[in-house]
């Protein structure tokens, strides 16, 4: 039934794709090879017919009937239809897949919210699950015919195992002209209240847990009912499939080699087999036939639903997991990372490249000294760049160069004792031996001047600069074009060597009172 690949796909490897395109059970060989070869029979005798029996003016007849299919057959809309169709019923074999019903949340509530290791628990727990796979059972033998042609009768149903006799009594007396799988779930639904009665279920809340569960999986299955019931229209279906027969048979005829002699636009060659006539009509048919296998995957092609399996498999976990497993533990040890706060399981050497290590983000390096550097130097030589250019534009047109590209000059400001900050950003200036210099706003009672602060280098202020546009952006110190004017002594007024490069220098988004009238 279903085709499975994958393993020979993991890797993206030199004709891994391509080994795929030699396989048989499950290709498009398989489904297209009949089709393919009546349509290269029929060419064949057409161009046989056209070469070999027409007479000179049968022949000018069939050349114009050529040419006017070729005219006109390009006109049908073959790759926007089938494309839709095609899309819209891959969508709905997969979301039928979607909605597959699956017992295990059904039965990981019933093993351990039931309670009672005697006969009766034991019963009761099974019994529910029963119920459970006998309607999906049902369900199955109304969509699937390989389902169907296994359980034919109900009798059949009865033999497998999924219903006693008196069950089957009880369902043959409910009268209903409609599909009766809900009946199971009633069914389940009465139990399950018994059991929450008798003690068996201690909480409502586990019963309440339960029962939604239990609606799940009986959505699931009236989906899979109301997709067999309304289908894909089947006006749509027939307008795509005359759509690609009938460009195809026009195809048959415009597709002809036709005399040379005649100079036709586009004959001048005679190459007897139409390469890419019979590729087109591979694709086209091909991706009609995919349309045709996924329409319903509830058959027996070769991609359809294992819906047999499903059922088997069902029963047994379902099953195993409510009767042997219940309340059946293995004996708590300590694991092997029980003194280790940092779990690291080995790796084998097959498996050595993938010991990665862990995702930070994407801007865990922003704040590296390589990537301040590499900003600081693109910051300057955009800067740059950019004056020069401008600066020669504006010499030949004689403008004077606006303020913002003129070069950054000192600026000195005297603040009254009323101001509510500082004048100076805050700065700080890390070193590799633990200390920094930093950039102290003084009190408002006190001078509005700022102070570098490092106990083995002295105090001395920093000069205004208007080197920041942004408030709170990262730059480096000496984002101005000479770095050593950022340092000047207190005393003596002289330069102060500039701060070296393994040096981090960042700019804190604080900034107090009035300290960004001039950045």
């Amino acid at each position: 039934m279903t085709v499975t690949y994958s393993s020979k796909v993991a890797n993206a490897s030199f004709f891994s794709f391509h080994r795929l395109l030699l396989r048989w059970r499950g290709s498009i060989y398989k489904l297209l090879y009949r089709e393919f070869a009546l349509f290269v029979l029929l060419y064949s005798v057409l161009s046989v017919v056209y070469r070999l029996v027409l007479s000179d003016q049968q022949k000018r007849l069939f050349e114009k009937l050529s040419l006017y299919c070729d005219k006109y057959a390009e006109q049908i809309p073959v790759t926007f239809v089938l494309g839709f169709y095609v899309t819209l019923v891959v969508n709905r074999w997969w979301n039928q897949f979607l909605n597959l019903p699956w017992p295990d949340r059904l039965m990981f509530h019933i093993s351990s919210c039931v309670q009672g290791k005697d006969e009766y628990g034991r019963l009761l727990r099974r019994t529910l699950v029963r119920y459970v796979n006998l309607t999906s059972l049902l369900i199955f033998r109304s969509v699937s015919t390989a389902v169907c042609k296994r359980f034919p009768t109900m009798d059949h149903v009865v033999e497998a195992g999924f219903m006693t006799p008196e069950e089957r009594k009880v369902f043959n007396d409910i009268r209903s002209p409609h599909l009766k799988y809900w009946i199971p779930m009633v069914w389940f639904a009465n139990l399950a209240s018994k059991a929450r009665q008798e003690g068996r279920i201690q909480d409502s809340i586990d019963l309440q847990n339960i029962l939604n569960e239990m609606n799940r999986f009986r959505t699931w299955c009236a989906t899979l009912f109301g997709y067999d019931w309304v289908g894909i229209p089947l006006v749509y279906t027939q307008v795509v499939t005359l759509a690609v027969y009938t460009f195809f048979c026009a195809c048959l005829i415009s597709r002809q080699f036709l005399d040379p002699a005649q100079c036709y636009p586009g004959h001048d060659l005679d190459f007897y087999v139409p390469v890419f006539t019979l590729l087109q009509f591979f694709f086209y048919s091909g991706w009609l036939k995919v349309a045709e296998q996924l329409i319903n995957p509830f058959g027996e092609d070769d991609d359809d639903f294992e819906a047999n399996w499903i059922i088997d498999r069902n029963l047994q976990v379902s099953l195993l997991a409510v009767d042997e497993m219940h309340m059946n533990l293995p004996h708590m040890t300590k694991d092997v990372y029980w003194n280790d706060c940092d779990a690291r399981p080995p790796y084998t050497l097959a498996a050595a490249d993938s010991c990665i290590p862990s995702f930070l983000g994407s801007t865990t390096d922003m704040g590296s000294i390589s990537f301040m550097l590499l900003f600081y130097f693109e910051t300057r030589f955009k800067f740059y760049n950019k004056k020069l250019v401008l600066g020669r534009v504006r010499r030949l047109l004689s403008v004077q160069e606006p303020p913002d590209l003129r070069p950054p000059r000192p600026i000195f400001k005297r603040h009254s004792s009323d101001a509510t900050g500082s004048f100076f950003p805050d700065f700080r200036c890390s070193f590799h031996d633990g200390s920094y210099i930093s950039t102290s706003a003084s009190s408002p009672s006190s001078s509005s001047s700022s102070s570098l602060v490092r106990s083995d280098v002295p105090h001395f202020p920093f000069q205004a600069q208007r080197r920041c546009r942004r408030r709170g952006s990262a730059l480096l110190l000496g984002h101005a074009p000479n770095p050593r004017r950022h340092l000047v002594h207190a005393a003596g007024g002289q330069q102060q060597p500039s701060v070296p490069r393994n040096v981090a220098l960042r700019l804190l988004p604080t900034i107090r009172g009035q300290s960004a009238v001039d950045r």
